[in-house]
């Protein structure tokens, strides 16, 4: 279905982005709003450029906007983005540009529970109401009467889209708001392979990113693995964790990290970075991918893709996207999956000559496979051919893993006299940054 669905500013300004595949240019906003722009009035509801499809609504000046690099099916696209648009209406009241840019956290959240890699999943508010944690905020107004009057921070609750644009909003002092602070470890993984699986270079650009929610911003103490260490020398190998280097936030103190592995913070509100490290050296790769070549006669030629989970059982990873370059004179290509393949495709692009293999799920320790049939023009042997195809590229995620063995061991308030106990969120997230196999 959709590969990124993302709302724009009528001025072109993106306000909100989800990529659930990351297949598509970072610039495809900026596309769709050009060519939306060249139309003398509205611009069609469904068009395609440089072979990505679009299909938007208009709702409050803005524009909600599902893309794909498939064809899409005209009707189900705009229905699935009017109920997008009618389930946040439900929750923010009205849509326009303020109200979206002040509740983006909620309006991810909806997107999130709404769609699952892109499929719709739950598209009616009563559904997704009893998952969603954020409450909506209404926009302060900018009178300078209301300016002066005490500061009470006013939050909406769920009302059915039958109320008209008006939200029923309830009035909720500071003391009452959710006390509770999330702590995501974000790592995104470079590695490249052989044609024999074997690594060549790896490497793992992460962060510590924290969102706060917290009354009063009480000083925080966060404690690391006891075996960190900052800093890698020459041909130093070590069973513990080990940063090459690392950056941290200006609310951080760091004076006893290399001491007792702790971090003193003055959390500001909302989300910040509190720190960014990297990683070279040997680590254990999530995938291997094992890719056979077999020239079948003089014009075609079969590509086998091995692919394997190498994680634990319990851990699933929530989609991964392999693609396949094959050679420019290729005349057709076949690609087949095992007879009981579940929740993956495999589909040719013709005008890029590309395979593309989606996997929607995939669990630790599982193996998939894909074949591929390739037949050539006339113009061009297998021989020759062979060495037009690949490199493969990967993209996937795997929720609550992560490569590094960086851990949270806990997060405290230090501030005496503080009897609160608030909610302690804790996610690490994998993914693919250059995820690479030579052939």
């Amino acid at each position: 279905m959709f590969s990124q669905i993302f709302i724009l500013s009528p001025r072109g300004d993106t306000i909100i982005n989800r990529d659930f595949r990351s297949d598509l240019p970072k610039s495809t906003p900026e596309t769709f709003f050009r060519q939306a722009k060249t139309y003398s009035g509205d611009a069609n509801p469904l068009f395609a450029v440089d072979c990505i499809q679009f299909a938007h609504i208009k709702r409050g000046g803005l524009y909600i906007v599902g893309t794909s690099r498939f064809n899409l099916q005209p009707a189900m696209s705009l229905e699935l983005l009017d109920r997008l648009a009618k389930e946040i209406k439900d929750f923010c009241g009205v849509i326009n540009e303020e109200v979206l840019r002040k509740n983006f956290i909620l309006i991810y959240e909806i997107l999130d529970e709404s769609f699952d890699f892109g499929y719709p999943q739950l598209m009616a508010t009563e559904q997704i109401k009893p998952l969603i944690v954020n409450d909506p905020i209404q926009p302060q107004p900018d009178s300078v009467m209301n300016s002066l009057r005490p500061k009470i921070q006013t939050f909406n609750i769920f009302v059915p889209n039958t109320i008209g644009s008006q939200a029923v909003q309830r009035s909720v002092l500071n003391k009452n708001q959710a006390n509770e602070i999330f702590v995501d470890i974000y790592e995104k993984l470079n590695v490249l392979f052989n044609s024999s699986a074997y690594v060549i270079n790896q490497s793992i650009e992460g962060c510590i990113q924290m969102t706060s929610f917290l009354q009063g911003n009480p000083p925080l103490k966060l404690a690391l693995n006891d075996d960190l260490q900052i800093g890698r020398q020459q041909g130093q190998y070590s069973a513990g964790v080990i940063l090459d280097d690392c950056n941290f936030h200006e609310c951080v103190n760091a004076n006893e990290l290399d001491m007792n592995k702790t971090l003193r913070i003055q959390p500001p509100d909302g989300q910040f970075v509190v720190m960014n490290y990297r990683i070279s050296g040997d680590y254990s790769a999530p995938f291997r991918l094992f890719p056979i070549i077999e020239e079948i006669s003089s014009s075609k030629i079969e590509v086998t893709i091995k692919l394997k989970a190498c994680f634990d059982a319990k851990i699933l990873a929530s989609y991964a996207n392999v693609r396949i370059p094959i050679p420019k004179q290729t005349a057709n290509a076949y690609p087949e999956l095992l007879k009981n393949a579940q929740q993956e495709t495999a589909e040719y692009d013709s005008n890029k000559k590309i395979v593309e293999w989606q996997i929607k799920k995939l669990q630790g320790g599982q193996e998939r496979s894909l074949k591929i049939k390739l037949t050539l023009q006339a113009t061009q042997t297998a021989h020759t051919a062979r060495k037009e195809i690949g490199p493969i590229a990967m993209n996937f995620e795997i929720p609550m893993f992560n490569v590094s063995r960086l851990q949270i061991k806990y997060l405290r308030i230090e501030e005496r006299g503080n009897t609160t106990n608030p909610h302690r969120w804790v996610r690490y997230i994998t993914q693919s940054s250059s995820y690479v196999c030579r052939i």
